[in-house]
């Protein structure tokens, strides 16, 4: 992990409230798939934790939703040129084993973008089955990218575009004739829920990236702890936010 000043290259619209940001560094920083940054936002405290869609040696593209103050003035004040402070690279990714040949990504909302980076990764190496869900189609994006898998499946929960349902609700629709080594996921906390349930004796794997606020990034705030089934606790931040689902409560 290290502090760097990046230049804003482009930040745009791409979809209903949602906006991509590309920042360049003075030197190639390797990022994992799942991995995130921090953005430092001019008159905020606290950095806003974004998770990476692309690495490109110098070049760093990231999406994120406009919610608060924050990401709000991150989409109006920081045009092309302006500099960020940012921390990168954070958390621990997914990591998919030379074993698993056969990878299921469910996704939704704004839980798309680090599977985005996975796609990027592993598309050429894995057969890869995308599951994405979006509230509608004015909130679909990353559309390219998504379609570099095996099969991608779009889903929406008015039915406006592909699939009338949820990410989860598609992937298990298609899970017999799919049949993947490892299920990589991010998404709402109801989304995860449902997909734990569903996943329930499987005996497949499940990996899934949280959200949570975070204040620091690096594990010493505790904004993010979050609670693990054997009682115990773990940082989102610095200890995830990748978890084997069986592990974390949702």
């Amino acid at each position: 992990m290290r502090e760097v000043t990046a230049t804003v290259l482009e930040n745009k619209r791409i979809a209903d409230e949602v906006y991509s940001l590309t920042f360049g560094l003075d030197e190639i920083v390797s990022v994992r798939p799942g991995q995130f940054v921090m953005v430092g936002v001019g008159g905020y405290p606290l950095r806003r934790p974004i998770a990476v869609c692309k690495a490109e040696g110098e070049r760093i593209t990231v999406c994120y939703r406009l919610k608060g103050g924050g990401t709000r003035a991150l989409a109006r004040d920081y045009k092309m040129g302006e500099k960020l402070s940012v921390l990168l690279p954070l958390g621990n990714g997914f990591y998919v084993k030379d074993s698993e040949k056969k990878v299921a990504l469910v996704g939704g909302g704004v839980g798309i973008f680090p599977l985005i980076s996975v796609i990027r990764a592993y598309n050429k190496s894995k057969e890869l089955y995308a599951y994405m869900g979006f509230r509608n189609r004015a909130a679909l994006c990353m559309e390219y990218d998504m379609m570099q898998c095996h099969k991608t499946v779009l889903a929406t929960d008015d039915g406006s575009l592909g699939y009338h349902g949820t990410a989860v609700q598609a992937f298990m629709r298609e899970y017999e004739e799919v049949r993947p080594d490892v299920v990589l996921a991010c998404g709402p906390v109801p989304m995860l829920r449902a997909l734990k349930e569903a996943m329930k004796g499987r005996n497949v794997p499940v990996y899934v990236s949280l959200e949570e606020r975070m204040g620091c990034g690096i594990g010493a705030c505790l904004v993010c702890v979050c609670e693990k089934t054997d009682g115990a606790h773990a940082r989102v931040c610095k200890d995830g936010p990748v978890f084997l689902i069986d592990d974390v409560v949702l």
